[in-house]
């Protein structure tokens, strides 16, 4: 059983027992959340799709931990013109332990 969750613009797929890194959200470690937005969910036997969204099911998962990304650089060059530009980023990121899947 799995089901597509949406989360920051990005769709994951959620199982249970699973773990998953989303864009960060404002909870604290060790808090239980619920992902409402589901896209779609499986189980052994059917299928069913969301228009936009499922209906009656809903996935929870517990903030493992929230920490920031690989450092990356970003350059801007302009030839001949003496024109240098070097800027550092670091995404956050939470990671999320899928609990249950729940259908209603």
């Amino acid at each position: 059983m799995y089901a597509i969750v949406e989360s920051g613009g990005r769709q994951y797929r959620a199982e249970e027992g699973h773990s998953f890194s989303v864009e960060k959200l404002p909870y604290e470690v060790g808090e239980q959340i619920e992902l409402a937005n589901v896209l779609l969910f499986a189980d052994d036997v059917n299928i069913q799709v969301g228009q936009p969204s499922v209906s009656g099911v809903r996935v929870k998962a517990t903030v493992v931990e929230q920490y920031r990304g690989k450092k990356i650089f970003v350059w801007k060059y302009k030839p001949k013109k003496r024109y240098r530009r070097r800027q550092g980023h670091r995404q956050s990121y939470t990671r999320l332990h899928i609990d249950e899947i729940v259908v209603v």
